[in-house]
């Protein structure tokens, strides 16, 4: 016998009341809660929770179990198997977003057309777009091949049919947000639409092996749009950074349950789609004018792939009564300690300034290995000077005492400089000690002063 009960959901968090409410207890968010009908099955025949165990549902050892390293799909995108760990794997979910118009769909249907081209029948799933739309970009891209299937459909029980009769390989679903199961009364979008229908979305890939790659929406504020529990149910996710009106985007793994969570993909967006960039550091040095004021090259690690990147500061001084503090590719919180660090230790006065601080190319900077490149170009602009060496990296994590600290995979970074053709870097001491650095002229420092005394 059916049961209709009407609760009040929160679409940010997922958070469900019984009565409607301004403000939600859980996430902080206001005007959020939507009424919902949600229809359960009762049974006055039985209701006991006890069935008949098959012998598959019995607990083993772990000592039992055959390894799960199953074999992955080569995407035909280096970038992209790298992002995933290798390919895609049979029967995982892949969760991918970003901003609007940042180049999802183009890369879905890129590395739609090259599976189907290799594997078999692809089934990619519009709710966004019509056919012909889809065909258009098709054309554009030279994706046409004829074991790539379109339909544009939101009920998710006819995508179901769908795929028992067509038996893809690889199945695409843009978007999330526009699916829908008939047997929730909610709207598209909500949060219950949502986590049913990321629910039978796991169903058909566990069930049936085949990979799946979803698109989410963002919220204004760049975060995934719906309910957490999207980012716990799927293997995957990726996040696409970049800006629109520039032309290189970053592909960045968030989750990863088949490879690393640190990777990243670079791409370059031209007309015939987006094309893979094997060599970041050329890319993002390559407008970049050596020894500027308030300019400094560093080198990073991104997942397995060292990096080097520009970094820009301007410092200027202000008659306001709360000074800006602006970054870009920085977290800010790292710029304000590096500034207490520099206004203490070094008594380099900033209270009084306007602090600008950029990363070139749009790369998004993780961890510390940065801090050193920072501080100086911060140096550099409030003094007014350039450095004395010549196309010079500087590398290492600057303490709260003032100490530059040791930093991970520092032989990879001076590689990567020495092939830039880099001959100077400035690196914590005792990551020299460790080091073979033949042909480079390598600086070992232990404090800021030191650094600062080295470069300027």
């Amino acid at each position: 016998m059916a049961k209709i009960r009407s609760t009040f959901t929160c679409q940010q968090c997922g958070y469900e009341s019984p009565k409607w409410m301004g403000k939600c207890p859980s996430c902080n968010s206001w005007s959020s809660f939507v009424e919902e009908q949600k229809i359960s099955q009762t049974s006055t025949i039985n209701n006991s929770r006890t069935r008949v165990l098959t012998s598959s549902e019995k607990p083993r050892s772990i000592t039992e179990i055959k390894s799960g390293e199953t074999e992955r799909l080569n995407t035909g995108i280096d970038e992209l198997n790298r992002v995933l760990g290798g390919g895609l794997v049979k029967g995982s979910l892949t969760l991918i977003s970003g901003d609007p118009g940042i180049g999802k769909s183009t890369l879905l249907l890129q590395t739609a057309n090259n599976i189907a081209s290799k594997y078999g029948k692809v089934l990619y799933v519009s709710g966004e777009e019509s056919e012909e739309q889809i065909k258009i970009r098709g054309d554009r891209l030279k994706a046409i091949s004829s074991e790539l299937y379109i339909i544009s459909e939101t009920n998710l029980d006819n995508i179901d049919i769908h795929m028992e009769n067509i038996n893809p390989s690889f199945v695409i679903i843009d978007s999330i947000q526009t699916l829908f199961k008939p047997s929730i009364t909610s709207a598209p979008g909500s949060v219950s639409q949502v986590r049913e229908c990321s629910n039978e979305l796991m169903r058909m890939a566990k069930g049936k092996g085949i990979p799946f790659f979803i698109v989410a929406h963002v919220t204004k504020q760049g975060e995934l749009a719906g309910p957490r529990v999207l980012e716990h149910m799927v293997d995957t996710v990726l996040y696409f950074e970049g800006e629109r009106s520039e032309e290189f985007r970053i592909l960045r793994t968030v989750k990863n349950r088949f490879g690393t969570t640190s990777e990243i993909g670079v791409f370059e967006m031209r007309q015939e789609g987006l094309m893979e960039v094997y060599d970041p550091s050329k890319m993002f040095l390559e407008d970049t004018s050596f020894n500027q004021e308030g300019s400094v090259i560093i080198g990073v690690m991104e997942g397995s792939r060292p990096i080097l990147v520009e970094v820009q500061a301007l410092v200027s001084e202000t008659n306001a009564y709360n000074p800006r503090r602006t970054s870009v590719g920085i977290d800010v919180a790292r710029l304000n300690l590096i500034l207490a660090v520099l206004e203490k230790k070094l008594k380099i006065p900033f209270y009084n300034c306007d602090v600008y601080v950029n990363v070139v190319g749009g790369l998004n900077l993780q961890g510390t290995v940065g801090d050193l490149g920072v501080a100086l170009a911060l140096i550099s602009s409030a003094k007014g000077v350039v450095s004395n060496l010549e196309r010079v990296v500087a590398i290492g994590e600057v303490g709260l005492t003032g100490e530059i600290r040791p930093i991970s995979s520092c032989e990879r970074i001076i590689n990567e400089a020495s092939k830039m053709g880099f001959k100077n870097i400035v690196l914590p001491d005792r990551n020299r000690e460790k080091l073979n650095t033949k042909g480079l002229n390598v600086y070992g420092v232990k404090t800021l002063r030191e650094a600062m005394n080295k470069i300027f």
